[in-house]
């Protein structure tokens, strides 16, 4: 008897994007259809404009498409209100932005904190301290944003969406606001935790290299997604 193929993590089919303008109408995209596996590295590349931003937000089930379905972990968003959405992105779904998107009057403890405290995790505190160590940021526990570096900041990010144990990270230009050597090493947390944890993860990069250590690469340009 062979064992049956475990469920992808996300599938879209057939998505399309469009807005509506004063000559009828701007498609962002057409036809796009992702499937992505537990423990799969995507890189998303394609020139700015392109529209990988809204294929992302699409994809997290933040923003809706035209035409077309996403199923996340099994479950299709269509039938989906707003809050179920939302607590399955809290329960299974972690992001890290090019903006690193912390809350500037909380410190780092409580930044990543937090997010365990929505998750319902029974010991968050617990939990936080030990992914901020993970990363790195032992002596930072408790500084806030404006104390630290744009790298320790990206570093809280990652601890922060890492802590949850998430099944699928989406990273919308994770690199994009540090130095090369900074951004080097965010990266290479970035795939020992994906590595580690089984997580997949789902990025969106102008850069090269970054797109080379993904397991896929897949192009977005005038409206259609290619593999590399």
């Amino acid at each position: 008897m062979t064992t049956p193929e475990p469920p992808a993590v996300l599938i879209a089919t057939a998505l399309a994007k469009s807005f509506p303008n004063q000559s009828g109408g701007l498609n962002i995209f057409n036809d796009i259809s992702i499937r992505a596996e537990a423990g799969e590295s995507i890189a998303i590349i394609g020139p700015s404009g392109a529209g990988k931003s809204t294929l992302l937000s699409i994809l997290a089930g933040l923003d809706e498409p035209s035409k077309g379905a996403v199923e996340l972990l099994g479950k299709p968003l269509s039938g989906l209100d707003e809050q179920s959405r939302a607590e399955l992105r809290a329960r299974h779904i972690s992001f890290v932005f090019q903006s690193f998107q912390l809350l500037p009057e909380l410190s780092a403890l409580d930044n990543v904190q937090l997010a365990l405290e929505i998750q319902g995790h029974p010991n968050p505190e617990e939990q936080a301290r030990y992914w901020l160590d993970r990363v790195g940021l032992q002596q930072r526990h408790h500084h806030t944003p404006a104390r630290l570096s744009g790298g320790e900041q990206q570093r809280v990010a990652i601890a922060r969406a890492f802590a949850t144990e998430p099944s699928l990270l989406f990273a919308d230009e994770p690199t994009g606001n540090l130095d090369e050597k900074t951004g080097r090493e965010i990266v290479d947390q970035l795939f020992e935790l994906n590595r580690q944890l089984h997580t997949t993860l789902i990025l969106i990069t102008h850069d090269a290299e970054l797109a080379q250590r993904c397991q896929r690469r897949l192009y977005l340009h005038d409206g259609k997604l290619q593999e590399q």
